[in-house]
């Protein structure tokens, strides 16, 4: 088997479409698409379904996608532990969950990078239930996730856990709301909330259907500081954790209100698939990065 077909496949898997992987690879199209074909022609099967936009693996795909990657992870075990250098090189496929992804992309990355400058290193945001697929497939190496209190990562998944730090409701300041409501009363406004796929956002819905009460969302955006912007100018209730809180420039224009007996928290996590091979230490590194990050931010 030749390895650059298998790394052409795996692109093409990852990206979604032959361009995107020609660009990753610094490849021509036609270079890739040569690749993929020996690769078929080899294996005796079709490993894409060429009809599909973004392009997508048969079932044959599938199993060679996550074979492969194995595969290539064993690859590079091997050169980082022959390198003469001792340096571990690759690639490092991280996924960061928004509620983490300030705190995640600066100290830290930082720090991976300077520890491991020879590591490429491949930031993926996605909400966490996502994000724990893509490393259970193996499209991801690590993540750092976030998931309500009380919830862990599946058994096949190591994960360290890196704490919890309570979930805040806000609202314009200027609004005529109590800093004490009932849960009756919150479930009369109208949400400015995550986008539908976030766990924190379905925890919450789950809690509000369990008594019987109604849940209105009237934004949904992905940028945090978009929403407290839009909560700041009374268009509802928003969510947010105190470390994001202390951080936004809007905090003077937001108020906190809590609901009696309702305490939600979320936990971080960062989780990988073992063995986690010469990628160890780079996720330890960014591992006890966060955590110092994240305390280092409540103690603030």
């Amino acid at each position: 088997m030749n390895t650059h077909d298998l790394v052409a496949f795996v692109a093409v898997v990852e990206t979604g479409s032959i361009v995107a992987a020609s660009a990753r690879l610094n490849l021509t199209q036609p270079g890739v698409t040569r690749r993929i074909q020996n690769l078929e022609e080899m294996l005796g099967t079709e490993l894409l379904d060429r009809l599909s936009k973004p392009l997508k693996p048969t079932a044959a795909g599938h199993q060679a996608y996550e074979q492969g990657r194995r595969v290539l992870r064993m690859l590079d075990d091997l050169r980082s532990g022959v390198a003469a250098d001792g340096l571990v090189r690759g690639e490092f496929r991280l996924g960061i969950s928004p509620y983490l992804s300030e705190s995640g992309l600066t100290g830290p990355l930082d720090t991976l990078r300077a520890e491991f400058p020879a590591l490429a290193v491949r930031v993926v945001s996605g909400w966490s239930p996502n994000q724990l697929e893509r490393v259970s497939r193996n499209e991801l190496d690590a993540a750092a996730i976030c998931l309500p209190d009380g919830t862990a990562p599946p058994d096949d998944l190591a994960g360290d856990d890196l704490g919890s730090q309570p979930v805040i409701f806000v609202v314009a300041r200027d609004t005529k709301v109590p800093r004490s409501v009932s849960l009756e009363d919150l479930s009369r406004m109208s949400w400015v909330i995550n986008q539908d796929g976030c766990g924190f956002r379905g925890a919450l819905k789950r809690h509000f259907d369990a008594a019987h009460l109604p849940f209105h969302v009237a934004v949904e955006a992905l940028d945090s500081e978009l929403r407290l912007s839009l909560v700041a100018r009374g268009m509802g209730v928003g969510l947010v954790t105190p470390i994001a809180l202390k951080q936004t420039p809007l905090r003077n224009k937001l108020q906190v209100i809590r609901t009696p007996n309702f305490n939600p928290a979320v936990r971080a996590w960062v989780v990988h698939r073992p063995p986690a091979g010469h990628l160890a230490r780079p996720i330890k590194t960014f591992r006890d990065a966060l955590e110092r990050e994240l305390q280092a931010l409540i103690r603030d």
